[in-house]
């Protein structure tokens, strides 16, 4: 350990007691041991109202048109559970990342889709209702195609038993996060002006939840910081990829382009405070310091390219208008008109009028 540490002064603290690399975990003393319990149930708690207030944006009666006609959400989990988890395999192989870090963009491509897609797909003229539904379905899902994407994917690096994927861990943060969603399904049913006040509050915390995980995460695993530039690479391209290869299939399933920019942005916009949430609690202090920066580089850059997504669009319907094909809907559905494109955003309200007024206050 001495030579260890020697070796690498110039990236470890001289009180670390585990130097390997850029790895490094400060000694665990009482305040580490009681922080570490701190984010642990800030992070689960917080997650769940994130999760609740998603629930709370959900009809019921829409959500079930979607499960009736569900050619949109099907092309949005094929996406979401097929397109993700492979493209994070590659991205890990082609790098060679360390197997913890490998894991850590695994969760990251198996994790449902963030709430976040939901405003999103409001900028950019989406289907509201399918982008909701997507969110959805791909959380309740989750619950057996996470599990069984790190099964699949993950074997090679899970074979030299230098990593154990905790399935056990993993299904108990699903199915914590599937009941708050249940339950938000439940409120926004029973009483639909109070869910819009705690959709504002879900909104909010998302937002606090990533800022807690970085300033406390810095603090219990600082050697986490120096980050590999294959992970920067990797948390580069994944996103990115994401949007592009979601709009792509979508287009490929004729789907009309509002739908296409709501399929690119589920696919893309992932639940980084799941994976962060999930990896928090399921691996040891040496491991989260090579996984726990992955979620947040991932954040930053999955909100750099919807900036850059949402400008593009802005810049194309400034210049060149909407045109008829945007609103040319699949055999079988109803078609929009050009005149109703400013309003199909409504939502999984009944007056068009107050989901928008709903989402400007959340954005503002």
């Amino acid at each position: 350990m001495a030579a260890n540490s020697t070796t690498n002064t110039s990236h470890c603290s001289v009180n670390a007691t585990i130097c390997k690399g850029t790895s490094c975990v400060l000694p665990d003393d009482n305040f580490n041991q009681i922080l570490n319990l701190i984010l642990s149930t800030v992070l689960t708690i917080l997650l769940a109202l994130v999760m609740f207030s998603m629930g709370c944006n959900v009809d019921i009666k829409k959500f079930w048109g979607h499960i009736k006609r569900p050619w949109g959400i099907c092309v949005g989990f094929l996406c979401q559970f097929g397109i993700m988890p492979l493209t994070g395999f590659v991205l890990a192989l082609l790098f060679n990342v360390l197997p913890a870090q490998a894991v850590a963009v695994l969760i990251m491509g198996c994790c449902p889709g963030g709430t976040s897609s939901n405003i999103l797909a409001y900028w950019v003229d989406g289907d509201m209702d399918l982008s909701i539904s997507m969110t959805t379905c791909s959380t309740l899902l989750a619950l057996g195609m996470m599990p069984l994407c790190l099964f699949v994917y993950t074997k090679m690096w899970t074979e030299t038993e230098s990593i154990i994927i905790p399935y056990d861990s993993i299904g108990i943060s699903l199915v914590a996060l599937v009941i708050p969603v249940s339950f938000g399904i439940y409120v926004n049913h029973r009483w639909p002006k109070k869910a819009k006040f705690i959709l504002k509050a879900g909104s909010i915390t998302g937002l606090a939840l990533i800022v807690i995980i970085a300033v406390v995460g810095g603090i219990l695993y600082n050697g986490s910081w120096i980050i590999t530039p294959q992970l920067w690479i990797i948390g580069t391209i994944f996103p990115a990829a994401g949007y592009s290869l979601g709009f792509l299939l979508a287009r490929i399933a004729g789907q009309p382009w509002h739908r296409c920019r709501t399929v690119a942005l589920e696919t893309g916009m992932q639940n980084t405070q799941l994976c962060t949430t999930i990896v928090q609690l399921s691996f040891t202090p040496e491991q989260l310091a090579l996984m726990f920066t992955f979620p947040l580089i991932y954040s930053i850059f999955q909100l750099a390219f919807a900036v850059i997504f949402v400008g593009v669009y802005y810049m194309h319907k400034r210049y060149c208008g909407p045109t008829k094909s945007d609103f040319i809907e699949p055999a079988g559905e109803t078609e929009l008109k050009p005149e109703a494109y400013g309003q199909m955003n409504g939502g999984f309200t009944s007056n068009e009028n107050n989901t928008r007024n709903t989402y400007d206050t959340i954005v503002s």
